[in-house]
């Protein structure tokens, strides 16, 4: 009887793999050859079991011949060590001041330790991984991030000056080209640099779009540490167009942090993109629910 209720339990979970197969098959038709853009941060880079279904959905899209491209972020191991030296954090409109010795940190973390971290990662699970900045191959040149803020003593705005925060001015797509035709995933670390030759610390996730935008990739994919975007009642929102969300932002329901990955997502689809997704990064295997099943796990936007 036992070995009975065994073989029954062997057939459901073969019948399950079976019809999440047949699921993921029109999805795999139609992105193969296809690339695909995702930014990599929040609670996926800091627990290991979703560091390690991270790396599988990456290389398994790999696998099945899609082109991934992976741009992550890395602002808490940042934190630790700025903090470990004794250096506060302070950030300004969500983005962290950046003098020079907070520069050479970032460049530290962000391109030595979290970028050959995620290579290594999907080289374990069978991946072939590269690993950037923004300096490998004048990959991203940046200009110094203009802020302004208002100042009610002064009744005007004035500039804020955030040091080596940048933005992006263009992609050089050459050596992500190169790569993708030999099979390689690139795995960018947001550190750009500027005509003047110096580093500038870049927003992952601008980062992600503009790579997204110059590839004119088929995905956009931001994974975040929320379930997407929720309206007021917390219900999660999808298939949004640009008058949606601009309609959004108008009512309030759009703000905050989520403000930026939203203009983000709406900039790439506005530019060639087929579409964005803000993705829950706190959900194990959240890329390939995302790709490869028909609920996916966040937030869809298209331009029209």
């Amino acid at each position: 009887m036992r070995v009975q209720n065994t073989m029954n339990l062997n057939k459901a979970q073969a019948q399950n793999i079976a019809s999440v197969l047949a699921e993921a098959l029109p999805y795999i038709q139609r992105f193969a050859g296809k690339t695909i853009v995702v930014k990599y941060g929040g609670n996926a880079m800091t627990e290991e079991a979703l560091k390690n279904g991270f790396a599988r959905d990456i290389v398994l899209m790999k696998l099945v011949g899609m082109n991934p491209v992976v741009v992550h972020g890395g602002g808490p191991q940042i934190g630790n060590l700025l903090t470990k030296i004794g250096k506060q954090s302070e950030f300004i409109q969500g983005m962290r001041v950046t003098d020079a010795e907070t520069m050479d940190i970032v460049e530290m973390v962000l391109g030595g330790l979290v970028n050959k971290e995620i290579v290594n990662l999907i080289h374990q699970h069978g991946g072939n991984a590269v690993g950037l900045t923004g300096k490998d191959g004048d990959l991203i040149r940046a200009k110094k991030l203009e802020m302004t803020a208002f100042n009610e003593d002064l009744n005007a705005p004035e500039i804020i000056d955030l040091g080596h925060v940048g933005e992006v001015s263009r992609i050089n797509t050459k050596v992500l080209d190169m790569l993708i035709q030999d099979d390689f995933i690139p795995v960018i670390a947001p550190v750009g640099v500027g005509s003047d030759g110096h580093s500038y610390n870049i927003n992952a996730d601008l980062v992600a779009g503009k790579v997204a935008e110059a590839l004119q990739a088929e995905k956009l994919m931001l994974l975040t540490n929320t379930p997407g975007l929720l309206n007021k009642e917390g219900e999660l929102l999808t298939g949004l167009n640009a008058e949606k969300v601009d309609e959004l932002i108008a009512d309030g329901t759009i703000y905050g942090g989520m403000l930026p990955k939203i203009q983000c997502a709406l900039d790439a689809v506005q530019s060639g993109v087929k579409s964005a997704h803000i993705v829950d990064g706190r959900v194990e295997h959240a890329v390939m629910l995302e790709v490869f099943t028909d609920e996916g796990v966040g937030t869809l936007i298209t331009s029209r």
